[in-house]
């Protein structure tokens, strides 16, 4: 009996088999994923005691549980409209969003987007090991009486480091099956919760602004809000490096529709953490000083004993599912940006680099706040980069040339993305001046606060300035200064001008033809 080419196309390699596929295109025959592994793996990321934190910022702000449900709804669609589109690059290209970025930023331009997923990646990481690991500490001590001393907690740092590496080396696969795992079993402990604190739960907590008229509830409320547009923003650089194995011809909408629903579903965590916290302000108000707020210790302190170890077990998936899927990007995007390193090298370097950084921020510098700002500020330049893709998606009809993007990985010269020596101007000019407006409206009191931050009453506006303006300033320079044609696919451009200007042929390095780039559509 032969088996088809079709039935071939559609055999996943083995769970262990370690993957050896960087960022270049990913053949037909080997893509066989789903939408709905998508899903698995961008909600698994955000299933975790992170997000949870991130959900009792409303409470911490002042806001009752409606007033920062309401918050959280609103940060949690915007939020999974702008991330949505970015998922159909991966498809599309076979290859990472940033090396995508060719097409809008330039051959050399596309290192923006590297760096953006490389310095997310490694901040998440250290926030999904540091949070993660004190809840398991913290746990256990309730539990066992173990001992909270620092020896304790480097050892649960790196235990969840450890693991997190071990199964980014072995690559898409068996990352995509603990994700599988983290999915049900995170969902599963955060509806044991209902159980275990549905008797305390009050939905009437009131908060401090008892109308909206009440001074200071619209910076708290739209703060909060954007606390939580930030969450699926943080994904928009890394959805490329695990979309990239669906295949080419699945329905775009099937494809959005799994990114946007992954980032809904993350209301689970939010709604634990919103509610937690409104019990923890009422029954042990200091841990949500905000001066010095600590949820997890505040959680414990509110938590009956049965659910102690859920507690254990909710820090070990999460931290696990969120370390993977932060960790594999950047092992993935630093082998683009240096392609002398396979993904295997460039994740065990990174991967060392970055505990070595957990280590260094806890203990010796006690960085664990200000890599929380400095996450923020990341998250900040990423939305006008995100904004610029999907733009340009737009107005190229989601036609792209394959090999033109792949000009810098093979370390060439020329093709449709070369622009002026490898940069677009345009949309580098776009991000640039985005990424630098949106950093001045930062508002982080006691952390950071941007020259422009306190313009609008104390509002963080920073994410809506950023992404209104590179939109309004990338539209304009690609009217004004027209894109070359042959980047336009054979339908021409869409809601932009273009201009007849010769395409540089492919070259190597020194110089030697290596053949016309062949245009692609999918």
């Amino acid at each position: 009996m032969t088996t088809s080419p079709q039935a071939e196309q559609h055999d996943a390699p083995a769970l262990t088999e370690i993957e050896t596929y960087g960022v270049e295109r990913i053949p037909d025959a080997d893509r066989t994923a789903r939408p709905l592994d998508l899903f698995r793996v961008a909600f698994g990321g955000a299933n975790t005691f992170a997000t949870c934190v991130l959900g009792a910022f409303p409470i911490l702000f002042g806001l009752s549980f409606w007033q920062g449900l309401a918050a959280t709804g609103l940060g949690l669609a915007v939020g999974a409209l702008i991330l949505a589109p970015l998922a159909l690059f991966g498809p599309l290209n076979g290859t990472s969003n940033s090396v995508s970025s060719s097409a809008h930023l330039g051959v050399h331009g596309r290192v923006v987007g590297s760096f953006l997923s490389l310095l997310t990646a490694i901040a998440f990481f250290s926030i999904s090991v540091w949070s993660s690991g004190d809840a398991l500490v913290g746990g256990a001590h309730r539990m066992f009486h173990l001992p909270t001393n620092d020896g304790v907690y480097a050892l649960a740092y790196g235990l969840f480091a450890a693991l997190v590496l071990t199964v980014c080396i072995y690559g898409f696969r068996f990352m995509l099956f603990v994700n599988k795992i983290a999915v049900a079993a995170a969902s599963l402990l955060f509806v044991l919760g209902a159980f275990a604190f549905g008797g305390d739960f009050d939905a009437g907590y009131q908060g401090s602004f008892h109308t909206l008229s009440t001074p200071g509830f619209w910076p708290a409320f739209i703060g909060s809000a954007l606390i939580v547009l930030s969450n699926p923003v943080s994904f928009g650089a890394f959805l490329g490096d695990w979309a990239r194995y669906i295949p080419a011809d699945t329905p775009r909408r099937r494809v959005m529709g799994a990114a946007f629903l992954s980032q809904v579903a993350t209301i689970l965590p939010f709604f634990f953490g919103l509610a937690t916290a409104s019990i923890i302000a009422a029954k042990a108000g200091n841990f949500l000083d905000p001066n010095a707020p600590d949820y997890v210790g505040g959680l414990l302190a509110v938590s009956p004993s049965w659910y102690f170890l859920p507690v254990c077990l909710l820090a070990l998936i999460g931290g696990m599912s969120t370390g993977t899927t932060s960790l594999y990007g950047t092992g993935l995007d630093f082998a683009s940006v240096f392609p002398r390193f396979s993904r295997v090298q460039a994740t065990v370097f990174i991967g060392v680099l970055s505990i070595s950084f957990i280590f260094v921020g806890r203990f010796a510098a006690n960085l664990t706040q200000s890599i929380s700002t400095f996450a923020t500020l990341i998250i900040v330049c990423t939305a006008p980069w995100m904004v610029i893709m999907t733009l340009g998606f737009l107005t190229r009809r989601g036609w792209y040339d394959p090999e033109s993007l792949q000009v810098f990985n093979r370390r060439q010269r020329g093709g449709r993305y070369w622009f002026s020596r490898g940069w677009n101007w345009r949309g580098m000019a776009a991000w640039l001046a985005s990424a630098l407006l949106a950093v001045q409206f930062v508002n982080l009191p006691g952390q950071f606060v941007g020259a422009l931050g306190d313009l609008v009453g104390g509002v963080d506006i920073s994410l809506p300035v950023g992404l209104g303006l590179a939109a309004v300033s990338y539209l304009a320079l690609l009217w004004l200064f027209p894109e070359p044609r042959a980047v336009f696919g054979p339908e021409g451009p869409r809601l932009v001008r273009a201009v007849d200007t010769p395409v540089p042929p492919i070259t190597a390095a020194d110089g030697a033809p290596v053949g016309e780039p062949q245009p692609a559509e999918v």
